[in-house]
């Protein structure tokens, strides 16, 4: 432990498996307290806790479309920690995969409901909780993809998502900054990780498609958020980093 993330505060959605899960490891390793959400995987919060120890983390179930349920994070957050410093607003969904001409309204609102507007709410809630906790000081770290970067010709519901969070991301920053708010906004975009949203049939396919010859793992993309977490990032708002083996090269 280095200890870059000492006596900091994260919420991490979607923190109890794949990226999510990779990111509060690192966070833990930091020394940050830590309260991880998700909506359907009980479980897995339940594990987060006997592994990291109800001491430094936290579950909370939560569904990141709803604004209730990010007034109840943001309360168990600061009843038991006392501020926030951070949000990783990871929580997302990829869609079903059907052409555009052919997917469901249903489909395009599910994907947008959490991926673009659940980001939205959580920073719309983090603000809030950083200015009345934490005197307006913090960073606020959206998990976008490369698929935000450049269309994804299987899920354009997925880029579109993932193209609003992106420049959702550089409108907060601008506003934040231009009116002497302290907290940080910033985009990370992965590429190809390995988690269990690969399918295994089609593994072999897209590791020829990534330049360094392998898949990302989960902690690859906590260590770029525990830079963007900690003070050693004090310069960078409004910026994107994209984590994905060369492909974007």
């Amino acid at each position: 432990m280095t200890e870059r993330l000492k006596n900091k505060v994260a919420i991490i959605t979607g923190g109890v498996a794949g990226i999510g899960l990779g990111i509060a490891e690192c966070y833990i390793r930091e020394g940050a307290k830590i309260v991880v959400t998700a909506d359907r995987n009980l479980k897995g919060g339940a594990a987060a806790v006997a592994r990291f120890g109800a001491e430094q983390c936290l579950f909370v179930q939560q569904d990141v479309a709803t604004k209730a349920d990010w007034a109840k994070v943001i309360k168990a957050t600061v009843a038991k920690f006392g501020k926030l410093d951070i949000l990783v607003n990871n929580a997302g969904v990829s869609g079903d995969g059907s052409p555009i001409e052919d997917m469901s309204l249903e489909n395009w609102n599910w994907v947008m409901d959490i991926n673009l507007t659940g980001n939205f709410l959580g920073i719309q809630a983090a603000i809030n909780a950083m200015k009345e906790t934490n005197q307006s000081n913090g960073s606020i770290i959206n998990v976008s993809s490369v698929a935000g970067l450049v269309g994804l010709a299987m899920a354009p519901e997925y880029s579109a998502s993932k193209g609003g969070t992106r420049m959702l991301t550089h409108a907060v920053a601008l506003s934040l900054a231009q009116r002497g708010i302290p907290i940080r906004v910033n985009t990370v975009h992965p590429g190809w990780i390995d988690t269990n949203i690969i399918p295994d049939q089609a593994r072999d396919a897209i590791i020829k498609t990534i330049p360094v010859g392998y898949l990302g793992e989960p902690i690859d993309i906590g260590e770029i958020c525990v830079y963007l977490g900690s003070e050693e990032s004090k310069y960078a708002n409004g910026a994107e980093f994209t984590i994905d083996g060369g492909v974007r090269a």
